[in-house]
């Protein structure tokens, strides 16, 4: 896959794809879906200039800002008056718990409930447990507030490492642009002032840097270690409610996400969980069950046919850890991040198991394979069907993509390719695309 923005790819004529269908990852509260180029032929991402990648006939969405950018992103009109709802219920609800407790004391021995006392302090929980998570995990938890030229809006995030660098995602932080502002939110509910050290959308993340007095950083878990079945907590800020824990499983892995308006998507080899997942959420971690980070909780779905969403449905989508950490450690050292390639041109019309690369005679203005890229030096020719990625098999071009977007640059894979009747087995290395 070739990175496709100008003088860096192949443009295939307008003829040699089908036009895009409008991508069901989208941010959560965008009506509609953008014009798209028609000539362009599935490619690698670039985050400056790339085509939308629908993956499943369900639609998904950004678990956005509470309250999005106004100049980009329509907010949902139930935001406020859902919050303003749910300050009422949970006010009801605190009292109705005092009363409650009066109720339940109990009196003399033999003359009302038994009451079974646990041992040690009430606050402990066994290790594991959702609360024991959530009482370590909690404080090195962040709500996000951005104002900017972009709109307004709140986020999640986490203490990264001892510095203050607070991971995010890049559509929370976005709307502040050049000159907006960013702040943090403690636990404790004090603020403090954010600056960006580096964003990418085309991994959907972003690294701020606040003042590290007093924070803690959350540890760091394996992505690649996660099964489906397995037990996660999530953490953040729907709605803008701060320190709320929702727990469920794994879902599923490697499931092809992409997301965003159009030249501004990412690509995520998401894990997908059934945890409660919300606007506001975005940024937060998702958490195995030794309270380990393992994700970062980015897209929720979207029912098909409504322009808004109204919330979890229970498939939610994270960011793997492992990519997190190869992204967030290259923003924090250079501020930008580096995005593999394969160097070719795909073709979205192809109905086979697999993905196809373009013929030659199908690109106008370049190559269906860029010479001397990985691909061309791994001997990859046009028109051959890539099936089968490290020795498992690639059922769609958007499988394809993202799993070369969970790579490093530098990595080697191996590639089983269908040429007329024969099979063939490729290695070759990924290098970076180049950036504008």
């Amino acid at each position: 896959m070739s990175s496709p923005h100008p003088g860096d790819g192949p443009t295939p004529p307008p003829d040699s794809t089908q036009p895009l269908p409008p991508s069901p990852y989208v941010p959560y509260d965008a009506v509609g879906s953008p014009q798209h180029d028609p000539s362009w032929s599935q490619q690698a991402p670039h985050p400056e200039q790339a085509p939308q990648y629908p993956t499943h006939p369900q639609g998904s969405a950004y678990a956005m800002p509470s309250t999005p950018p106004s100049s980009r992103r329509r907010g949902p009109g139930w935001a406020g008056a859902g919050a303003m709802t749910l300050a009422a219920a949970l006010i009801a609800g605190a009292v109705g718990g005092i009363g409650g407790g009066l109720v339940a004391g109990g009196g003399d021995e033999g003359e009302g409930p038994s009451i079974v006392q646990r041992d040690g302090s009430p606050a402990e929980r066994p290790d594991g447990s959702t609360a024991a998570i959530a009482a370590k995990a909690v404080p090195s938890v962040v709500t996000i507030r951005v104002s900017g030229g972009g709109g307004s809006g709140t986020g999640s995030g986490w203490v990264y490492d001892d510095k203050g660098h607070i991971v995010t995602n890049n559509h929370v932080v976005e709307a502040a642009g050049e000159d907006g502002k960013v702040r943090i939110e403690l636990t404790d509910g004090s603020r403090r002032d954010a600056k960006i050290v580096g964003r990418d959308s085309a991994y959907d993340l972003a690294v701020l840097e606040v003042d590290p007095q007093g924070l803690d950083n959350m540890p760091i878990g394996s992505s690649d270690d996660v099964v489906v079945g397995d037990d996660v907590v999530a953490v953040g800020s729907p709605l803008g409610l701060g320190s709320s824990v929702t727990s469920g499983i794994v879902s599923a892995l490697e499931r092809p996400v992409s997301a965003g308006e159009a030249g501004d998507e990412s690509f995520i080899s998401a894990i997908q969980t059934d945890a409660a997942i919300n606007p506001g959420n975005s940024g937060g971690p998702l958490l195995n069950g030794d309270g380990d980070v393992v994700g970062v909780n980015t897209a929720i779905a979207q029912v098909p046919g409504q322009q808004q969403t109204s919330g979890s449905i229970g498939v939610g989508f994270a960011i793997p850890s492992d990519v997190v950490v190869r992204t967030v450690d290259q923003l924090i050292t250079s501020g930008t991040a580096e995005h593999p390639i394969i160097g070719v041109s795909l073709d979205r019309r192809w109905q086979g198991q697999g993905a196809k690369v373009l013929d030659e005679d199908e690109v106008q203005g370049g190559d269906a394979v860029i010479p001397d890229g990985p691909a061309d030096n791994a001997g990859i020719e046009p028109g051959d069907v890539i099936t089968e990625m490290d020795g498992r098999r690639v059922t769609d071009l958007d499988q394809l993509i993202v799993r070369i977007r969970a790579q490093a640059v530098g990595d080697k894979v191996t590639l089983t390719v269908q040429r007329g009747q024969q099979e063939k087995e490729l290695t070759m290395t990924l290098e970076a695309a180049e950036e504008n």
